[in-house]
């Protein structure tokens, strides 16, 4: 019998300790690897020719929202396609369990405008073979995965099950006995083998809310709560925190003259030191939602990565999620939710069909009270202004083809409106089936990019996979990081980007031998040729009508990978999918 089922051969080994590279030859067995160095191929069922390749440790996706999309998909594309072979869902606190049946309805509509996975998506995909938590992960361990999963345990599902719908929605704080059944619940999901929990928390004009406009119950959560649940992460001695924290001012304020940048720069500093509080007193690594640059504000990410040294240095551990892709924005108008922290604009875009939503956008009085709240938008997520978005497709409406490719600013002249009206009166000219291309999600300086990725203090990439789907493709940063900051920008070594692509994540979230390239280590390996490396298509989406119910996602792909192993096994082969499908459900990080 051989010694090895399969030896690597003759690779650059780029091992993710930051140790130099080094060539060599990796042997496994039984999805482990068992040997680095020199080795016979005569010794192994399977040899894989690495010559003039590197090898490296799998990608660790932290950030996803895959909890529907790995039931039909068992390899979280497109994730796998960009070499990750672990993904952390339950982020933000969202997730599907613990749900009573008769309230999946309303679970997964709270995903559907949310995280914008769509409703009848879930409903055809979604297996709903549990009621609590354990049940499951149990699920979860049962259907076939090409890809490893841990998951987060979901706040908010749990804020439900104990307070009712409205009572989590509400903002008031729970009562002694709700807390005690929460953190008992918490408990339970640790000891089936989440690995820890994680919370957004936007405020009550929350950009990222239900399918009704109102936020979710982990936007409204109090600090004790949150502190609650530390302390059960602080009392079993295990469990990571994902936090993401923010405030959108009630626009009362804003018409009222106050200053936007001093309102939210306040809110974000008191969220900063409730964040370290929470690290100090749960004695557990906190993951802070995000780090992103942003090119108007070249300050903004600095003070952010000076924040989270000087956190390690008062030995507070703290940990940052940084967008280090140059994540451009493609939507229609009626789907895109990022503005939905304005009240009116939620009021226009939200629920019935487009029809009703034509008809709000036609009156007055709702197109002044949008105008009246543009300070509301999130701005950055279009490259800083509205006039920097262009016009990218008009679907079948040749009258309007001649705004192809032009800025909405130089329209806006050119008709003598604002741009944001000019935006809304475009979309309905079109039928909503106009689309604009917004310039980044963040930053496109490799520079500023570059400064984020190299923090010792941040895991790259800030994903959604899973999530967004009609609007945003996130889940290729690993390819970008290498292919773009790495071997065109060099902003950071290969060493440096693997050690944060993989042992960085995993070493944060847990996870017990993977993220590395050593013997008694998971064999998850990307081997893959670095001038080749490429996200497809590059500068654009593809669209594929690949999701049950026959929705549509954006989807971006990559070339340059030669092979992905999942435990030992090879999943993707110069791009094509082998139907293997090694994956693991990590509880508590080991499987």
């Amino acid at each position: 019998m051989p010694a090895f089922d399969t030896i690597i051969k003759d690779g650059t080994i780029v091992d993710g300790t930051r140790l130099p590279r080094y060539r060599g030859d990796v042997g496994i067995k039984d999805g482990t690897i068992t040997e680095v160095g020199k080795l016979r191929p005569s010794d192994a069922a399977t040899v894989l020719d690495a010559s003039g390749l590197v090898v490296a440790p799998g990608f660790i996706d932290t950030h996803t929202h895959y909890d529907g999309q790995i039931q039909w998909d068992p390899y979280c594309t497109g994730s796998a396609w960009h070499g990750v072979t672990s993904v952390v869902i339950g982020n933000c606190g969202f997730g599907f369990a613990p749900v009573q049946p008769d309230a999946r309805e309303r679970a997964m509509l709270m995903m559907s405008r949310n995280e914008q996975i769509p409703y009848a998506t879930l409903e055809a995909g979604m297996l709903w073979d549990w009621v609590t938590y354990p049940e499951f992960l149990d699920s979860l361990d049962r259907i076939p995965k090409g890809v490893n999963c841990v998951s987060l345990v979901p706040i908010s599902p749990i804020m439900v099950w104990v307070m009712g719908l409205e009572g989590a929605k509400s903002g008031r704080a729970p009562t002694d006995d709700e807390t005690v059944e929460m953190q008992r619940i918490l408990d339970e999901g640790l000891d089936a083998g989440g690995c820890g929990f994680g919370v957004q928390r936007l405020g009550e004009y929350s950009n990222q809310a239900d399918f009704d406009g109102s936020p979710m119950p982990t936007d409204v959560m109090g600090d004790e709560l949150i502190l609650a649940f530390g302390e059960v992460c602080r009392r079993r001695g295990e469990g990571t925190i994902m936090l993401a924290e923010a405030v959108f001012p009630d626009p009362e304020v804003l018409k009222s003259g106050g200053d936007i940048v001093e309102i939210l720069v306040s809110a974000q500093e008191r969220f900063l030191r409730f964040e370290e509080q929470l690290a100090v007193s749960s004695e557990r690594p906190v993951v802070h939602n995000i780090v992103v640059p942003v090119d108007d504000f070249p300050d903004a990410h600095r003070s952010r990565l000076r924040w989270l040294e000087d956190c390690h240095n008062r030995g507070v551990r703290i940990y940052g999620q940084g967008n280090t892709i140059r994540n451009f924005l493609i939507f229609r108008l009626e789907n895109f939710t990022f503005f939905d922290s304005s009240r009116a604009w939620a009021e226009a875009f939200i629920g019935g069909d487009r029809a009703r939503i034509l008809e709000r956008l036609a009156d007055p009085d709702l197109r002044a009270r949008i105008r009246a709240e543009e300070m509301m938008m999130v701005k950055e997520v279009v490259g800083g202004s509205l006039e920097n978005v262009t016009v990218f497709s008009v679907g079948d409406h040749p009258e309007l083809e001649r705004y192809v490719g032009e800025r909405v600013g130089d329209i806006a002249a050119e008709q003598g409106k604002p741009c944001l009206d000019t935006m809304l009166d475009l979309s309905v000219d079109g039928g909503l089936d106009v689309e604009f291309r917004a310039k980044s999600f963040g930053g496109t300086s490799a520079e500023m990019l570059g400064e984020v990725a190299r923090s010792p203090y941040v895991i790259p990439g800030i994903s959604d996979g899973g999530a967004h789907t009609k609007f945003l493709v996130g889940a290729s940063y690993p390819t970008e990081l290498l292919a773009w900051l790495v071997r065109d920008e060099e902003q950071l070594s290969l060493e440096d980007a693997h050690w944060h692509l993989s042992h960085l994540p995993a070493h944060v979230y847990g996870l017990k031998d993977r993220g590395v390239v050593r013997e008694g280590a998971r064999a998850d390996l990307v081997v893959y040729d670095l001038e080749r490396l490429a996200q497809v298509p590059e500068t654009e989406f593809e669209i594929a009508h690949d999701f049950p119910a026959g929705e549509w996602r954006r989807i971006q792909r990559a070339d340059g990978y030669r092979w992905i192993l999942v435990n030992g096994e090879v999943t993707f082969e110069d791009a094509a999918c082998t139907n293997a499908t090694p994956g693991r459900l990590l509880r508590h990080g080991a499987g």
